[in-house]
């Protein structure tokens, strides 16, 4: 059976009592709360329920409910008239009428339940306060401003986003006890507080104090924002550059080994990206967060990050598969429709490790490059590169080439000349690009090849399917934006002037609203030559991100290198689809050589069930979605080979 939201479960049961004019003001409203509390408990793991009335320390009275773990084959008889600890803290409830503030203060919250309990959900129904240490307010969400407004939410319509925020602040509310030791956990952790932000930027009609950033954000990415989708995408994008700023700042923080404690308005940076950098100086300035109101919210994300464990969850970083567990939840959680359109899914390690074996041996076989990847002329590009995988995944095949040569001490400076020269990433979202940064400056580290302080890797912001033409106009930026107008120059010196011999990646799938189109000039126009009058294919689509990726890769290897490998792993509709019938013309024209390992896995040929009705995995599933994509996949890996 389908779980009902947590907010029509509360509303809904208020609406009941209140219609039959019969209940208490506060005490017959508690089932409704409790119905909320447990319906978002269920979601946890491990669940969390509340019990009405716990038994609770007698020194201190009965809570109105207690937040507690789901037992797990618990064996022991409690002593009941000692009362047991509420594993997440104790709800103390009044009548919608009652101030929160007045309760927040009161004797019976500050007094009595807090030094018993240590957390404190304070809530007259319409408003929730969760007071914490020293009587601070950790989570705050209010529904109404005023009883009357209350109760005509109860009988009336209830925003979308007014139940994301509900069901998300009571989840971090029977959270806040819960050690954070899993990438996954903190993830969603930062999506939430994320997701609040970019709920309240999407409530407002502009952003009049952010407008210069925009301009020149759109400049120096190489993108074009359209009027609807493109303002969603830029929101999506400051808030993304806020929570994984904030996230940097912590990384630094931890690592520094400093005795005080974390303050993101204070903190030092540490991924050596200049745009970084400044993109969250912007963003976080006093003059660009007072007017948006989201200081509180990052104070809370702070709070939670300070919770961390510290070596379980830096050491899960070992495993390169923790990064799916770290980003993918992000995204899914915090903007899934905008994940859906880039398409971003995590890459597997096999799969990855398998196209980077495939291209050095390419490498070695077709062009006669004896060392692969290891050799200092080959200059490799994801143009999509997310959370580095890939990057990270070439960057270790060099070492082992160079390792059986016996470098010896020279091995870490060829492999951090490799990372901040040759080995190149673009990638558009700033979450995923500082994920990717500290990726590479983490893979380095664990091999002796630390970045120098004044060195980065060669991953860059930017629009990967645009600035390639040098004739193509740009647009110069403000003065005051000169970090923006430095990285976009990098990434037009790879795009224009670097010999790139190898692209590899796994580009975006879907379709994407958001950017204007005009940006790319026409970027897949070649694909359609003949299309009707020579094939008669009268209805197409060639609007996937990937198609476009597949065109930047051609132009670039086959039509300006003269030589190299391209290896995608994409969506297959290419590989049969009439309305690719021109493309497939043009790589087979222009390569040498294209292998095909097709992945199948569409789900409108499959099911994607198993015989027993279960969802049936694929390549792409894991843990956090066990479906993996429903679309099917293809690696095609193509040479040329020049001369």
């Amino acid at each position: 059976m389908a779980r009902r939201d947590p907010l029509d479960l509360f509303l809904d049961g208020c609406a009941r009592v209140h219609a039959t004019r019969a209940g208490t003001a506060e005490t017959s409203y508690y089932p409704a709360l409790r119905d909320a509390l447990d319906a978002v408990g269920a979601t946890l793991k491990p669940k969390v329920f509340a019990l009405h009335h716990a038994s609770g320390r007698k020194q201190a009275g009965i809570p109105d409910f207690g937040l507690f773990v789901e037992p797990n084959g618990r064996n022991d008889r409690p002593d009941w008239g000692a009362g047991v600890p509420a594993d997440r803290g104790v709800v103390e409830v009044k009548a919608p009428g009652h101030s929160i503030a007045a309760l927040v203060a009161s004797e019976q919250v500050r007094g009595k339940y807090l030094p018993a309990y240590g957390l404190v959900l304070a809530t007259n129904l319409r408003q929730f306060r969760l007071v914490g240490e020293g009587g601070r307010v950790l989570e705050s969400l209010d529904l109404a401003e005023d009883e009357a407004g209350f109760w005509a939410l109860v009988h009336g319509s209830r925003p979308n986003t007014l139940r994301r925020r509900f069901a998300d602040v009571l989840q971090r509310c029977l959270l806040t006890r819960a050690p954070l030791a899993k990438p996954s956990d903190v993830a969603l952790f930062l999506a939430s507080y994320a997701r609040d932000a970019l709920a309240m930027l999407e409530e407002r009609a502009s952003l009049p104090a952010l407008k210069a950033l925009r301009d020149n954000l759109e400049k120096g990415l190489g993108v074009a924002f359209d009027q609807r989708d493109g303002e969603h995408l830029f929101r999506s994008t400051l808030v993304q550059t806020l929570f994984y700023g904030l996230f940097s700042a912590w990384v630094a923080h931890v690592e520094s080994r400093e005795p005080r404690p974390f303050d993101w308005r204070l903190a030092d940076w540490s991924l050596h990206v200049p745009v970084m950098q400044f993109l969250f100086q912007q963003v976080a300035s006093p003059q660009a967060l007072q007017p948006l109101g989201l200081a509180p919210l990052l104070d809370a994300a702070a709070s939670a990050l300070g919770r961390v464990v510290h070596d379980p969850f830096f050491e899960a970083f070992e495993d390169a598969s923790a990064i799916q567990h770290f980003y993918e939840p992000f995204l899914a959680y915090f903007d899934p429709a905008l994940r859906k359109q880039l398409g971003v899914w995590y890459t597997p390690p096999e799969v990855v490790a398998y196209m980077v074996e495939r291209v050095d041996r390419v490498l070695r076989a077709e062009l006669g490059v004896a060392d692969g990847l290891a050799d200092e002329r080959v200059w490799v590009l994801d143009p999509c590169c997310g959370t580095g995988s890939y990057l990270v995944a070439v960057l270790r095949r060099i070492r082992e080439t160079l390792a059986a040569r016996g470098m010896g001490d020279l091995l870490a400076e060829a492999l951090r000349r490799a990372a901040t020269t040759r080995v190149v990433g673009f990638e558009i979202m700033p979450a995923p690009f500082v994920i990717a940064h500290w990726q590479v400056g983490e893979a380095l580290r664990r091999v002796q090849a630390k970045l120098g302080k004044d060195e980065r890797a060669a991953i860059y912001l930017t629009n990967a399917l645009t600035g390639w033409d040098p004739a193509e106009r740009t647009g110069s930026l403000e003065s005051a934006f000169e970090v923006l107008a430095k990285e976009r120059a990098e990434a037009l010196t790879v795009k224009q002037k670097r010999p790139i011999l190898v692209v590899i990646g796994n580009p975006p799938y879907n379709a994407f609203a958001g950017t204007s189109p005009e940006s790319e000039r026409g970027l897949v126009e070649p694909y359609k030559e003949g299309l009707i009058d020579r094939w008669g294919v009268r209805k197409f689509n060639l609007d996937d991100l990937y198609v476009r990726f597949f065109r930047i890769a051609e132009r670039r290897i086959a039509e300006e290198t003269g030589r190299g490998v391209v290896c995608f792993i994409s969506n297959f509709s290419w590989l049969a689809g009439p309305s690719y019938v021109v493309m497939r013309k043009r790589l087979l024209d222009a390569f040498d050589a294209i292998w095909i390992d097709n992945l199948n896995g569409d789900s409108r040929e499959t099911g994607k069930l198993t015989p027993e009705g279960a969802p049936d995995p694929s390549v792409f599933s894991t843990p956090f979605n066990r479906e993996g994509i429903r679309t099917g996949t293809a690696i095609a890996t193509l040479v040329k080979r020049g001369v």
